[in-house]
């Protein structure tokens, strides 16, 4: 069934045409994938579908009664208000009872004898239980758990920008919707929870359309891609598998038709220049073909991206980390490394978030010091550093003079040079755009300027921190094959598999409590070979905790919770076993079967909430009785 179609839609900022003229439709069965180059208008195509830009032109219709859940790549949010405020901000009826519901909950924390909060506690559950808005509370509490976010209460200012998104990822995943629109849902979570949301939107019972430049995740959720591509839309109907292999069909031929052409236009100005005369109906058809054949043309320029750029020479010394340890406060980020980098290393280091990633390559590049141990790095090591900041970036600048600024040109193994508009022209970035200033280009395509002008530095070790959050499909393709002919070692934070398992030989995962694991091959073969380590344990989702009080205590909420929960645990426990019981006996049953499984599984998916909640709430009632023992 088509629950949305978009006719003839064109948009421009400026003079800049993002798209024209392009139709698409959306069926309720689509997953689909939206990608393009940054700046080809992607994340602004997402806003005009859920209103938030308008159109130059065109008309977007949906049926009666459809609802469209969003996920912006920059989510907005409230000061000042609670992760479950965020979560459940739609304006529905359910929404709006759990809403209520939480803040009088809250309210009671404060003033736990106040008889009229507690009336109206009694009265709104009573319109939970009408609504059946448990499960979408159980069921929101359970997404958050699964993202890390364990301190429902927590305000959302003192959050870091990562779990933000996580949060904002949550709302938009809880709320009921026909049609579920997501931009860069894979930014700032690492690859556990990218596998966890793979799974939760394969199984989602609502069409989708995202923005994702994560190669698997495009292959395993989707089964349609649109392109967006220099002003036009390309639509293929499978992953992105086959997205590729169509579009290499696509292309060739669109190669083959421009071939002819050029040959035909070659004759007929053979026939121009011999001096024909538009004397009759037969001529001026001919001469009025020609001028069509010079407007036809298509631009079939196949860049050769291998780049292979004589780096500066290194010694027989590049860096030696010498058993490194470096704390925060009393948190151990590293514990203990040693580690001697080689010349033509290509490491990838993952973890959860918040484990360390980043800061050990600020200890290579010399940001920060270790608390104990060393680092040696050679003489010869010229570091190129590309960070999670923009932070050389001179808005003021146009492109091209951001370049140039650091170098004219550099020059390859073979001793060709290669200039800084030519540089600039295989990173996506056209003649004409090489003369825009740079507070006029997109996040996007900032990052890919802000890659270029860490490559144009000509390091012989390059460290690459998350280059895959803002960087767009084909840019990506581009820094692998820059990777592939790099003669220097090259270190990478990423959370992308793809990427790792296509330019990377070394794995560094970061385990518990500062400790570093290194292992030879691809991010696939680490996984395939270290499952029960990498899978289950040292990737385990570190849970945002409340920060720390001096004294730790249990909300009013949390107290009714640490009494109830043993109860609540058997409760379902024991139901789970007499749905056992009911199958067994009902073997050849099979719609009975189905209703059991079903009813099975929502137990089994409300007990492992419940079991986070139990983990969490004993964990904070340890603390408050070790605080009161050193009373």
């Amino acid at each position: 069934m088509n629950i949305l179609s978009a006719e003839n839609l064109s948009k421009s900022y400026s003079e800049k045409q993002l798209y024209n003229d392009i139709s698409f439709g959306i069926d309720s069965k689509d997953k689909i994938g939206l990608i393009g180059v940054n700046g080809t208008g992607k994340s602004t195509l997402l806003k005009t579908l859920v209103g938030l830009e308008s159109l130059d032109s065109g008309v977007i219709t949906m049926n009666k009664d459809i609802t469209i859940g969003y996920l912006p790549q920059n989510p907005h949010f409230t000061e000042n208000t609670r992760v479950l405020d965020q979560i459940f901000k739609w304006d529905t009826p359910i929404m709006n009872v759990i809403r209520e519901y939480e803040d009088i909950v809250h309210k009671l924390e404060k003033s736990n004898n106040d008889t009229n909060l507690q009336k109206k506690l009694i009265e709104l559950s009573n319109k939970m239980d009408a609504l059946d808005a448990w499960k979408m509370e159980s069921d929101a509490k359970s997404i958050l758990n699964k993202l890390g976010i364990l301190d429902y209460n927590m305000k959302v200012d003192k959050l870091s920008g990562g779990q933000r998104k996580r949060v904002a990822l949550a709302g938009a995943l809880i709320q009921p919707c026909d049609l579920l629109i997501l931009d860069e849902p894979t930014n700032h979570i690492d690859d556990i929870l990218i596998k966890w949301l793979e799974e939760y939107l394969q199984n989602k019972q609502s069409a989708l359309l995202m923005i994702t430049h994560d190669r698997y995740f495009l292959d395993r959720v989707t089964n349609r891609i649109l392109e967006l591509d220099k002003g036009k839309l390309y639509s293929y109907k499978g992953n992105y598998s086959v997205y590729l292999e169509k579009k290499s069909i696509r292309e060739q031929e669109a190669i083959t038709k421009e071939l002819k052409r050029r040959n035909l236009f070659k004759n007929e100005l053979a026939w121009i220049k011999a001096g024909a005369k538009a004397r009759t109906t037969k001529q001026k058809a001919r001469i009025d073909r020609f001028e069509k054949l010079k407007e036809a043309e298509i631009d079939i320029k196949e860049e050769n991206f291998e780049i292979s750029v004589g780096s500066r020479r290194l010694g027989k010394k590049i860096i030696n980390l010498n058993n490194i340890t470096k704390k925060f406060g009393d948190n151990l980020i590293i514990n203990n490394f040693d580690y001697t980098i080689l010349r033509n290393d290509r490491i990838g280091i993952i973890g959860a978030n918040g484990q360390g990633k980043s800061t050990l390559l600020n200890l290579i590049s010399g940001k920060l010091k270790p608390d104990s141990g060393n680092i040696e790095i050679g003489d010869t090591v010229v570091i190129g550093y590309y960070s999670q900041e923009n932070q050389e970036l001179d808005e003021s600048l146009k492109v091209i003079e951001y370049i140039k600024e650091l170098a004219e040109y550099i020059t390859t193994k073979d001793g060709t040079k290669i200039t800084a508009s030519q540089m600039l022209e295989r990173f996506l970035f056209s003649k004409e755009m090489q003369y825009t200033r740079i507070d006029r280009l997109s996040g996007g395509e900032k990052r890919r300027l802000y890659l270029l002008r860490v490559l144009m530095s000509n390091p012989n070790v390059l460290l690459l921190d998350e280059p895959t959050n803002d960087l767009d499909i084909q840019t990506l393709s581009i820094l692998e094959e820059y990777i592939k002919y790099f003669e220097g070692a090259v270190i990478t934070v990423s959370h992308d598999r793809y990427f790792l398992d296509k330019s990377f030989e070394k794995i560094f995962v970061f385990t518990e409590k500062g400790n570093i694991k290194q292992y030879t091959g691809n991010y696939t073969k680490i996984i395939e070979l270290n499952s029960n380590t990498v899978g289950n344990k040292t990737m385990k989702v570190k849970a945002e905790r409340p920060e720390k009080e001096k004294a730790p205590r249990f909300s009013y909420k949390e107290k009714i919770e640490y009494e109830e929960i043993d109860q609540k645990i058997e409760t379902v426990e024991k139901c789970i076993q007499d749905i056992d019981n009911k199958m067994n006996n009902s073997a050849s049953d099979f719609i009975k079967l189905q209703e059991l499984s079903e009813k099975k599984e929502e137990h089994e998916n409300q007990l492992e909430v419940l079991m986070d909640r139990w983990e969490y709430l004993n964990e904070l009632a340890e603390k408050i009785e070790e605080y009161k023992n050193k009373q």
